[in-house]
Formats: structure tokens, sequence, C-alpha cells
């Protein structure tokens, strides 16, 4: 299915504010929020879009890339910006502040109208992945092995011994907010703030596991399988949700951020989604004609040389590029033609070489000159 545009989500310009984004997510997201449509499908699958959308758009980074490369540039394969993988819990823990008491002193999740216990989160990883030019131009499936904080295995992530070791926090009831009242010179004020004894989870820990010392983590290893799309480049990154450092006691995961790495071709330069080759020929060759083979990303091709083809000639294979990451079509492999002279001359060459330059079909004058170097480099950028 044909993913919309975030801006056509928000219904907002793509040179909207960032204020302007927040206001829009926020109406639509109070608008089909569970609380208010209970049991609808529709509203809750509107409210996750919002979220995806937000949640790239509200984000300077994930939004340039956006803007750069569509849906591609903010690909992952499992959350926010590429799949609509955001869960309710990711939703709630992460945008829940911008809604303030809209439903009932706090921002709830399928139907409870109170206070919603702190989803903790695990840290985001980065690594770099090196592509060649050829698995650039065709995409390819990586698979890495990351070190990263997993799960315990002893207490799967509770952080708790015995699988019941858990008490409900008498300082915020279960809650993981405390609530206080001060009092000013315009009247009672009150705010509402993280439970600072269990940190928002809502419940502490009587019997911690001795393997985690009760954090629920531990350092491991995964082999992840990374999908990277056609056509990406040098420094762009890719997000791939829920990969990254298990969060404490059984909570989000963060997610591996891949930054991608060019490795040079020893031949072929990438210009965008062109590719640039320059091969040399003889005089000879420039003169009577001949045929040559050239290197592609899609292996080796034979092409034509016309007879009296000039030095700085530019030949074009079209389809012979990248592929654009947006999928717009493929760019074209540009051959430059650069003849060939030769440093020193055996006697009979230069013999050879004294007599062509009597004949005045050798002599270069205005009426045979060949395009101009700038109407090649027009014909080049075109």
């Amino acid at each position: 299915m044909t993913k919309r545009d975030y801006y056509e989500i928000l219904g907002v310009t793509r040179n909207a504010s960032d204020a302007e984004i927040k206001k829009a997510y926020r109406q639509m997201a109070l608008k089909y929020h569970p609380d208010k449509n209970p049991g609808n499908k529709d509203a809750e699958d509107h409210f996750k879009e919002a979220a995806e959308a937000y949640e790239v758009l509200s984000n300077p980074e994930k939004r340039s890339r956006y803007d750069q490369f569509g849906h591609e540039g903010v690909r992952n394969s499992g959350g926010g910006g590429y799949g609509g993988g955001m869960s309710m819990d990711d939703i709630f823990s992460q945008f829940g502040d911008i809604f303030g008491s809209a439903f009932g002193g706090g921002f709830s999740g399928f139907g409870g109208g109170g206070s919603r216990r702190r989803v903790n989160k695990g840290t985001n990883l980065r690594v770099k992945v090196k592509l060649s030019l050829e698995e650039i131009a065709r995409g390819v499936e990586k698979k890495i092995k990351v070190s990263k904080l997993v799960a315990c295995s002893t207490c799967h992530g509770t952080g708790a011994a015995g699988g019941s070791a858990f008490s409900t926090c008498t300082h915020c009831h279960g809650t993981g907010q405390v609530t206080r009242v001060t009092s000013t010179f315009l009247g009672q004020m009150q705010t509402t703030s993280t439970c600072p004894y269990c940190n928002g989870e809502g419940q502490t820990i009587t019997n911690k596991c001795n393997t985690c010392s009760g954090s629920g983590t531990m350092k491991g290893e995964e082999v992840i399988s990374l999908n990277i799309p056609a056509g990406v480049s040098e420094g762009i990154q890719l997000s791939v949700g829920g990969k990254g450092n298990m969060a404490p006691r059984g909570g989000i995961p963060g997610d591996l951020i891949v930054q991608i790495e060019e490795i040079p071709h020893p031949e072929l330069v990438r210009d965008g989604t062109n590719i640039l080759y320059e091969h040399y020929i003889s005089f000879p060759e420039a003169a009577l004609g001949t045929s040559i083979e050239v290197p592609t990303i899609d292996g080796k091709v034979r092409i034509k040389i016309d007879p009296g083809t000039q030095g700085g000639k530019v030949l074009r294979l079209k389809g012979k590029g990248v592929p654009s990451l947006n999928g717009y079509g493929r760019g074209d492999q540009l051959i430059n033609v650069s003849v060939w002279t030769p440093r020193s001359l055996s006697r009979q060459e230069q013999e050879i070489m004294e007599n062509l330059m009597k004949s005045d079909n050798f002599k270069p004058h205005p009426g045979a000159k060949d395009k101009s170097f700038f109407d090649r480099m027009k014909e080049y950028f075109q």
C-alpha cells in the first residue's frame, strides 16, 4: 500500500514551522485519540498515522532526509517513518507531553483517563556499513553483528528475581507521577511530575536480580539483517526501529542508526545518479574509428567509436547509472573519450608524423572544429 505524504497527513505545507507541525499533530491526535473513539479501528489507524508523520517531521534530521528522499530516506524495519510500526506505547511514551491534561490529567492509553506510567526507552546505536558501487546500484541485504544491551537472560528483562518481586510504589500509588500543591501570591498551584522514587514506573523492585543488579539488561550481541534500498549515497542514515539498546526493566528498545559509507570503485566515479568513466584511445583509433570495451556496474559492454572522433567527446549509455532513491528512474553512464598522445616516438614514427603534418587534412581549422568545450559540457549536464 502506498504511504501518504506526511505533510498531507498533518494538513500543513512543506515549509511549515516546527510550531505549526506540533499544533497540527496535537489537533489530529486529540481528534482520533482512543479515549474519544473507543473500539474505532479507523480512528486508531489515523491516530498512529499522525504520530508517524509527527515523529519524522518534528525531527530536523529525519525531516531533511524525508524532504530530499521521501519515505525511502527515513526507511527502517520496525518503527516510525517506515511501515507504520509505531505501537501505542511508542506514541504515548514519546509524545505524551504534548497533550498536557487534555485527558484527565495525563495522556492515557486505551480508555484510562488517569495518569500514565512512564515507559523507559533504550538508547540508540550507530553503526557504519560499507557498500560497493554495485551494491548501491542494486540494493542489498547485509547481516551485521551488533554489540548491545539485551534483556537479562535470568530475569527476562524485568530486573526482579523470582518473577514476582515487585510492589506498588507507595509514593505515587502506582501512577508513576506525583502531584505537588504550592501556595503562591496568585493562589494554590498544582504541578505534576515523574515520581522520583520509582522513576515513573509505578512500581519498585523488592528483590533485585543478581545477574543484572536490577537493571533488566546485560551485554550481548545480535545479528541484524539490513535491507538497504538501491540508490543510497555516502553519509545517508537509515533507522532500524527497535534494534538499539534494550531499555531498563522491559521498556522500549532504542533504534539502530545505520550510516552508509561508499567504497570507491577502481574505475568508475559516481556523480549523483550518473556514472563517469574516462577512456583513452590512440590517434589512429580516433581517426579511423574502432570499438572499445568499457566497464559498467552491470558488467563490461562494447561500444563503437566513430571515425574522426575528437578528444573530449562524451558518449552516453542510457540507464547504466545508479537508480534514484525515490524510484524516479535510473541515471546514465557518461564516457569521456580522450585521445592519447605518445610521449616519445621512434625515428620511423617521427618521419610518419612529420609527413602527416604537411597534409592539410591534419591541420586543425575553424571549419573542422568539433563541438566546443562549453557545448560538450551543456550536453553532459542535460
